[in-house]
């Protein structure tokens, strides 16, 4: 047919170009997106802010000492303090500063969040016995588990012993 002709003879003069960026695909989902969001360009703290590097530090340990990760700090620092990157006023970053001031969690808060989640779909799954994608979901989730776990003890993060078992998972977790 003929318009098949000039789709093709289109499709090769073409002028559009693709970015010479390539993002790399999720690990267990289709997705390939480029969103992200916009950080400032100036890594210096905005004039308006008149809170102290000192103040913010005392701030972070008082929220860790409640029970928050660093990303809720973060994102209460930021939507209740005006303060958009930590990094700007106080010159370290949160999870920094709570190690420095001995208020880390043993577990990186990704690799706990991963093992909460597997331990709620096994929660899941003891009720709903027939839910097949609930109980692939968990192999996925708990493969990323083990990959995260393994460059964990690569990089010295968690100690060497560091095994997961779904069987004392929930221990770690509660």
């Amino acid at each position: 047919p003929t318009w098949l002709k000039t789709s093709r003879a289109h499709s090769q003069t073409s002028t559009f170009k693709h970015p010479t960026f390539f993002t790399m695909g999720r690990m267990h989902s289709k997705g390939k997106g480029i969103s992200k969001s916009a950080r400032p360009y100036r890594r210096t703290p905005p004039t308006w802010l008149k809170t102290s590097a000192a103040d913010v530090e005392k701030h972070i340990c008082k929220l860790a000492k409640k029970g928050m990760t660093p990303s809720q700090i973060g994102v209460i620092l930021r939507d209740s303090h005006g303060i958009a990157q930590v990094k700007s006023v106080t010159g370290t970053k949160v999870l920094r500063l709570l190690k420095k001031n001995g208020l880390a969690a043993a577990l990186p808060e990704d690799l706990y969040c991963l093992i909460k989640k597997a331990v709620s779909v096994r929660k899941h799954l003891e009720k709903n016995r027939k839910d097949k994608d609930s109980k692939f979901r968990l192999i996925l989730i708990e493969s990323r588990i083990h990959r995260l776990a393994r460059y964990y003890k690569r990089t010295k993060t968690v100690p060497a012993s560091f095994k997961y078992e779904s069987a004392t998972a929930s221990t770690l977790v509660a």
